[in-house]
This record gives structure tokens, C-alpha cells and sequence, in this order.
């Protein structure tokens, strides 16, 4: 069964059942793009039904919007945040437009929400409009972009409790490995000892600072352009609506919310996602490397570096008997080439804009918010079947310590430069190692030498 709704382009069938309407219908039909829809992002359609609300709190507020109508869009908004509706959104996430059909979307779903509250049929838009009323004092330009931040912000929590968890998890190895004496590497060679504990802390560390770096840039996010109607001059919206708009938001969803100083330059103004899609790309850097050490550190059994065990997940050939592959560390690089793949996207969105407006802000939301998912999908993978699993080859890693020429560098306060030197260059050529020449040739006693190679005395880090 279908009712019969018209725009500008003319009549078209619409489910009668539906609370979306005939623009959210056309988008359908236009858009079917990348299989991923907007009833797939619930945070998204959350942030959208954020923005109605304030809308409609701050036109009622003005004395611009019947206040009876105000209360049915805000209630509602809050079924829709609820999550009650979230099948009702089934347009693409990339679409043209500039996000006219996504706000259309909420537009016509809070609009036939709200008529049945108010004892009316969906689509008897005379008594609650999608445009006139849901709509009013905004256009998709400054209510799909303030929908994004929010999101966006709703996106970064989420992917910081997670990251929280993965720091947490690498600082639980660090402590169970602090006392595994290893070799530090650089430039692949050998350097000078470290412990295991040393390299897992250095990680988390690592993650944390990364933490940061997302955080500030998602403060970008509280700036909005609400109240800049159409480019930014303000057109149908009444004096003070932006100012409020910004209060009320800020109200309702606990999040502090502002008035972007100047809102003709803030609508076309793309480059809060863009700093923050550049922070996402440094965080997928920064793990892929990580995992890149790990499938470095696990490497053999026999022929590699093979300090660290992975938990085995699957056989690793259809040829080669008993071979166990490091696949939950490269299906995380895997995620990061994406992320930093989708870095690329969002430039190109943020470039592409044009005097007043960018247009290309869909697929700028759906890389970012793509990105983040993938990342969290990926870090609970890489914790839950790699990193908690995690063992030591403890005496292999000491056996390493002392077989390599690195450890001279940590005797050359006891035994002078020269003396390193010589060691060095005996043990090269010889092939034996630095600790017995030096007991050989009793530079050190036995004792001294391994308390000066003990982990405390050897590793200890500069306050």
C-alpha cells in the first residue's frame, strides 16, 4: 500500500507504513551507491535528532513556531534519539546534494512522527511540516554539518574508550614482562639491551599520546554554524536564533556547544574533520607500526627474532606444514592502509569546495566515521586475540643479550672505550661472544659482570 506525495519535481509513491517521505524516497531511487545506509550510523541519526530539537526549541522560544507544534517535533526528536526509528533512514550515506536528502530524511521522519502525536495521518504535512516547520530557520547547510560534529563527537568517544582498553592491555604486558632482558634494535641491527617490559610500556605510551592528539582535535567539533540558513548571512532565521540554537544544543546534549564566530566562513569551512581525519591517520600510523614490531618480534620460531609468542588463530599454509602466521597484526596494518587511505578522501572532499559551500561533505562524513569503525573493530581484535595472549621467550631473549656485541656499549663506564673496542672487534671476528671474553681475559669477574648486566643496575631510565 502506498500514499501519494509530491515536491518539486512532481508525484511520487511512498510506502504507507513509512515515516520518511517523498524527498527520502527520491534519494532512494537516485542513490545506491555504496550499500551502507544511514539506519546503519544510530549515532548519526541521534546528532540529526539532536539538531531538530534545538531547532524547534529555539524557534518556539522566539515566538516563530507554535509551541504545540515545538512539543510534538521535540518528542518527537527524542524517539527518534531514543532509537525507535532508526529503519526509517534508508538512504545511502554518499549521496549529491550536499546532505539535502539526509536532512530531508529527519526532516520528513520527525515531521510524520509528530502529526500522528498530534492526532493527524502521516503526511498531512498543513499541521506539521517537514519544511515549514521541522525545517524553519534552517537549511541542510547549517543543520547537516552541526548533525556531523555531533556525531563526530559521539564517534570519537567511542574510539577513545576503546584505545583506553588497548593502552591498558599493552601496559598489563609491560608489567608482566619486566624483568625479560632483550635486545634493542635499530636500523634492524643490534644496539643496546633493553627489557621486553621497556619495549610493551613505550606502547601504551604511545597510545595515550595519540589519545591526546584526538581530543584536541574534536574540540574543533563545538563550533557550529546553526543559524547561517542557506550561506551564512542568516536568511529566514530570526535575530538572536544562532546564538540560542548553539545554547540549546549545547543544553540538551552536554556538550559545550558555541556559535562559530564568523558563520559565512564557517559553512563551506571543512577543516575541523579534516585536522581530525589527519589525527585518525597518525593513530593508524602509530598502530600499524606497533604491529609491524609485533610480527618483527614473533618472527620464526626457528630462523627469526622470535622473543615473543602470538596466539596461534589458524593454520598459516595450504603447503607448509606446522606454519602459524601473525594474521591478527596484519589484518590491523590492513585497517590502517585503510584509515590512511581514507585521509586521502577527505582531503580531496575538503578541496573540492566552492564559494559558499562544499558540497562534497557526504562522503567527507562517511570516510571519517568509516575510519573510526574500522579502527575499533580492529583494536578489539588486536586486543582480544593478540596482544592478552601474548608470552615471552624469556631465556631465548637472554641468551640474545649475551651472545650480542650490543652489550659492550653497557660495559664501556666499567671497562673503558679501548677496552669495548677490542672486545668488539674479537667477538665479530671470532664469532664469540663479548660476555666470555671478557671473563676469558678477566677484564671482570663472573660476579661483577652479571651484576652489571642485571636488569635493574643495566636498564634503569633517566628521571
Amino acid at each position: 500500500m502506498y500514499r501519494i506525495e509530491n515536491d518539486l519535481i512532481g508525484d511520487l509513491q511512498v510506502p504507507e507504513d513509512a515515516y520518511y517521505g517523498v524527498q527520502t524516497q527520491r534519494a532512494m531511487d537516485n542513490f545506491n551507491i555504496t550499500n551502507e545506509k544511514l539506519s546503519n550510523y544510530p549515532n548519526f541519526i541521534k546528532a540529526l535528532a539532536y539538531v531538530k530539537w534545538a531547532a524547534a526549541k529555539t524557534n518556539a522560544e522566539l515566538g516563530v513556531l507554535d509551541q504545540n507544534i515545538a512539543n510534538a517535533i521535540i518528542e518527537a526528536s527524542k524517539d527518534v534519539i531514543a532509537g525507535t526509528y532508526d529503519n526509517q533512514f534508508p538512504i545511502d550515506m554518499i549521496q549529491g546534494g550536499a546532505g539535502t536528502s539526509t536532512n530531508m530524511n529527519i526532516n520528513e521522519v520527525i515531521a510524520n512522527i509528530a502529526l500522528e502525536k498530534l492526532g493527524h495521518k502521516k503526511g498531512e504535512n498543513q499541521f506539521c511540516s517537514p519544511n515549514d516547520h521541522v525545517n524553519l530557520s534552517q537549511s541542510t547547510n547549517d543543520a547537516y554539518p552541526t548533525s556531523i560534529k555531533l556525531a563526530l563527537i559521539y564517534y570519537n568517544e567511542d574510539l577513545i574508550g576503546h584505545l583506553k582498553q588497548l593502552a591498558s592491555a599493552f601496559r598489563t604486558k609491560a608489567a608482566q614482562f619486566a624483568q625479560v632482558i632483550k635486545m634493542g634494535r635499530t636500523q634492524l641491527q643490534d644496539a643496546v639491551p633493553m627489557t621486553l617490559g621497556q619495549e610493551f610500556e613505550a606502547y601504551a605510551v604511545s597510545i595515550e599520546n595519540e589519545i591526546k592528539r584526538l581530543d584536541a582535535n574534536s574540540i574543533q567539533f563545538l563550533a557550529i554554524n546553526m543559524g547561517a540558513t542557506a550561506i551564512g548571512t542568516g536568511l529566514n532565521a530570526v535575530p538572536g536564533y544562532a546564538t540560542l540554537c548553539a545554547k540549546n544544543l549545547a543544553e540538551i546534549t552536554n556538550r559545550a556547544f558555541v556559535k562559530a564566530p564568523n558563520l559565512i566562513e564557517s559553512t563551506p569551512d571543512t577543516s575541523p574533520y579534516v585536522f581530525y581525519s589527519s589525527a585518525l591517520k597518525g593513530l593508524a600510523i602509530k598502530i600499524s607500526k606497533i604491529c609491524n614490531d609485533l610480527r618483527l618480534l614473533s618472527s620464526g620460531p626457528r630462523c627469526g627474532f622470535n622473543e615473543i609468542n602470538l596466539p596461534a588463530m589458524q593454520p598459516g599454509s595450504s603447503i607448509m606444514p606446522g606454519k602459524v602466521n601473525p594474521v591478527i597484526p596484519e589484518v590491523m596494518n590492513q585497517v590502517c592502509f585503510k584509515v590512511i587511505g581514507n585521509d586521502l578522501t577527505v582531503s580531496l572532499a575538503a578541496e573540492a569546495g566552492q564559494l559558499q559551500l562544499n558540497v562534497m561533505e557526504p562522503v567527507l562524513m562517511y570516510s571519517v566515521v568509516e575510519s573510526v569503525q574500522l579502527l575499533v573493530r580492529g583494536i578489539d581484535t588486536l586486543i582480544d586475540k593478540c596482544i592478552n595472549g601474548i608470552t615471552a621467550n624469556e631465556a631465548h631473549c637472554k641468551a640474545m643479550v649475551l651472545n650480542s656485541i650490543g652489550i659492550v656499549t653497557a660495559l664501556n663506564p666499567y671497562i673503558g672505550y679501548k677496552n669495548s673496542t677490542k672486545i668488539a672487534k674479537e667477538a665479530l671476528e671470532t664469532g664469540a661472544s663479548v660476555y666470555d671474553l671478557i671473563i676469558e681475559k678477566n677484564i671482570l669477574t663472573k660476579e661483577a659482570l652479571d651484576d652489571i648486566l642485571n636488569p635493574e643496575n643495566m636498564l634503569g631510565v633517566s628521571e
